[in-house]
């Protein structure tokens, strides 16, 4: 046996090590021990353990619950003093198998409070220039009086003991709240409503010349936070980037505001016949029939009279939601209004559109459009859309998403005119914003932790929905796109897996990096077959629940039978890069002459070489080659004379699979794909031999530049002549 070995050994040595000489023995050394840091090692030593809620599949376990909220809420819009009133009954449901002390509640908008710890919690440098308005609110402490001012937290009219923590309210209950038991109690509060583009916020109002007020409100009432089996209360604090856990219910909300208002909100209207005209319900009406453009509730000639007055009455807007996780809505007496029935598998759903004339004509063309096309593009690649409704509102700089609702910019210049650019924004933010309604509003991750989690899904499928309504103008490679950010200063960048508040870069790291991971392995790692399946499986597992990134991770790999622990662990768990390049390419020859060292070997062992029969041999000597050596041994076959030993190297940290594209002497070319885990047994340097019936002249690595290779100079073969850029970021990174 022994024999055997040392003979397979050297044939071995011979066939990979391109002839060269048997290395020379060298005394053992005694070496340290290390730990496994294989690439592909597995991911359960940073993988929550799996349990009853969270199965080691990915998906819902067994005992899996979570809790209920419902609300019934009556709200009022004060529009002369810009201030919102809002008195909510909240029922809470227990459905955990825990004994719960205290209830913690959400007061989002205490993170713009006068006493507010946000604002200190900022880096900043004195500035050489700056307006009176900041000079004021940053050195002369000026009050301006945001924040939740809470009225009343009761229960059966008897006071509640409650501690408000900043952006949380600890709410003691009169005695423990048992499994499976219900509490209902109730929150009197106001506030005064931000300018969004004064103050900053996710929400507030805009103003116009003419005096009127756009109001995109939401965070706008004090909202449960999450109970769950994996972090217990969902209780972070609020500053400002990362957005929000919440629980799924049932809202009643009830919404008064001038007589003259438009509103449209999460849910479904009551109250129909009393909020609008008859010719407005006439031409919903009509809407919910028409498939192919938007019909128009509003007319702009209707907005632009409605502008100039001001009603003195008010009227209240009823709606009703379930299994939603918030709610928002919008109001001004200035928007255009205007819908569609989309078609999603057989079920008719609204797409709905609220903007005043300023966004016009962008937004008439557009916004609803986009809006039907997001429906039907997510949700192939999830779930049909579950709600009745989708509203996109515009507002001059905002994007920001709630349920059935979202508030979106881009707007055309004074004159109606705009760019590709402004157009390219308006419909992006809208397709995402909307999408949102996906991720989180229904697979409700939980955002104050993982941004990704929403962000980046939201974003991947995006990107498809894009490609849909305009391939041309939203033409993108993301993954070639995010190499400028990986490859930029390892000390400005975070691993996806962070919070995201400490994060550093935070659009490409919730965003663009997630988006082009889950873009790769759908296109080059998976194919889009396995990863749709997959995708799909995750989606419709999580719907109305609460997944983790394990839960995404899990079930990934469960429905499309792939390890993909080694592309998890590097593309989110570090801030490693792709880096694969051609380190060499030694041609090689047929030949009917053994060389010196397979000489050697058929002394050594003849018996064996002479059970083999007939030989041809491998050489790298071109004066030996015969290309004609093999002929004797096929019937009539063209023979691969021309072959090639290929090196591959790997200085990045990352692995990924090697994508070749050769082009022969004629001009023709062709791609081999070997996958990510010819790396698994050397993670710097790999081999492959490749063959043809003709010259191959070039070797080319990811000539689609699918892999986010940061660096492509190393790429081809013979190697290209540097850019002047490529020179000037070697000369940097030198």
């Amino acid at each position: 046996m022994r024999k055997l070995s040392v003979l397979v050994f050297s044939l071995f040595f011979v066939a990979t090590a391109s002839f060269a000489q048997a290395p020379v023995k060298e005394k053992k050394k005694t070496q340290q021990g290390h730990t496994d840091q294989n690439k592909f090692r597995q991911m359960k030593d940073v993988l929550a353990t799996p349990n009853d809620q969270h199965a080691a599949s990915g998906a819902p376990g067994s005992q899996y619950t979570q809790q209920k909220v419902d609300y019934v809420m009556d709200i009022r819009l004060d529009e002369s003093a810009n201030r919102i009133y809002g008195d909510e009954n909240i029922t809470y449901h227990n459905n955990s198998k825990d004994v719960l002390d205290y209830l913690w509640v959400q007061l989002d908008q205490n993170m713009r409070a006068d006493d507010s710890k946000t604002p200190l919690a900022k880096s900043n440098g004195a500035s050489l220039f700056i307006t009176p308005a900041n000079f004021q609110s940053t050195y002369m402490n000026e009050k301006k009086g945001f924040g939740f001012n809470i009225t009343a937290v009761e229960s059966n009219g008897a006071p509640l003991s409650h501690f408000i923590n900043r952006t949380m309210m600890r709410v003691n209950l009169p005695k423990a709240l048992q499994p499976g038991e219900k509490f209902k109690f109730r929150i009197a509060w106001n506030y005064k409503i931000n300018d969004i583009n004064k103050d900053g916020g996710r929400s507030g109002l805009e103003t116009f010349p003419d005096g009127n007020n756009n109001y995109t409100i939401a965070q706008f009432f004090p909202r449960l936070a999450v109970y769950n089996n994996v972090e217990g209360w969902q209780n972070m604090q609020f500053w400002g980037r990362s957005e929000w856990a919440l629980e799924f219910g049932s809202y009643d909300v009830k919404i008064t505001v001038p007589a003259d208002h438009i509103l449209d909100a999460t849910g479904d209207l009551q109250n129909e016949k009393k909020v609008l005209s008859k010719k407005q319900r006439q031409r919903f009406a009509k809407a919910r029939k028409t498939f192919d453009n938007p019909v128009l509730i509003v007319t702009q000639a209707e907005a632009e009279a409605a502008e100039k007055g001001r009603a003195i009455g008010t009227k209240t807007w009823h709606f009703k939601a379930d299994k939603v996780r918030d709610f928002a809505f919008a109001t001004s007496r200035k928007y255009i209004w205007d819908a569609m029935a989309t078609n999603v598998n057989g079920k008719t759903v609204m797409a709905v559109s609220l903007y005043p004339k300023e966004g016009n004509p962008l937004w008439e063309e557009h916004s609803t459009r986009a809006v039907a096309t997001t429906l039907v593009e997510y949700s192939k690649l999830t779930f049909d859309y579950p709600y009745s409704k989708a509203i996109s509102v515009h507002s001059e700089r905002q994007g920001m998403e709630y349920p059935m609702i979202c508030f979106n910019f881009g707007r055309p210049n004074p004159d109606g005119t705009y760019s590709d650019r402004t157009k390219k924004g308006m419909i992006g933010v809208i397709i995402h914003e909307v999408g949102h309604n996906f991720f989180p509003m229904i697979v409700n991750s939980d955002e104050r932790q993982w941004t990704w989690m929403d962000e980046g899904l939201n974003s991947f499928v995006e990107i498809l929905a894009e490609d849909v309504y305009d391939a041309e103008l939203f033409a993108s490679n993301p993954t070639k796109a995010i190499t400028r950010y990986m490859g930029g200063d390892q000390s400005n960048i975070s691993p996806i897996m962070s919070q995201g508040d400490y994060v550093k870069q935070f659009g490409p790291n919730a965003y663009s990096k997630p988006a082009a991971g889950l873009y790769m392995l759908r296109k080059t790692i998976m194919g889009p077959e396995l990863f749709d399946h997959a995708f799909r499986t995750y989606s419709k597992r999580w719907m109305f629940k609460h997944p983790t990134p394990a839960d995404f991770f899990r079930s990934m790999e469960d429905a499309s039978g792939m390890d993909l622990d080694w592309f998890w662990r590097g593309w989110f768990y570090t801030t490693d890069v792709t880096d694969i390049g051609i380190k060499s390419v030694k041609p090689l020859y047929l030949t009917d002459k053994p060389n010196e060292r397979v000489t050697q070997l058929k002394e050594q062992y003849k018996q064996y070489f002479d059970n083999l029969g007939d030989l041809v041999y491998i050489t790298d000597k071109k004066e030996d080659a015969n290309a004609k050596a093999m002929d004797t041994y096929v019937d009539g076959k063209e023979v691969p004379s021309f072959i090639y030993s290929v090196e591959f190297e790997k200085p990045g940290g990352l692995v990924m699979p090697i994508i070749v594209e050769l082009t022969y002497a004629d001009g023709t070319t062709e791609r081999q794909t070997f996958p990510a885990q010819i790396w698994m047994q050397n993670d710097t340097s790999v081999k492959r031999v490749f063959s043809a019936t003709q010259e191959i002249v070039s070797f080319k690595l990811d000539p689609d530049e699918e892999t986010a290779d940061v660096d492509t100079s190393n790429n081809s073969w013979p190697k290209k002549e540097a850019t002047k850029f490529e020179n000037f970021k070697n000369k940097v990174k030198g």
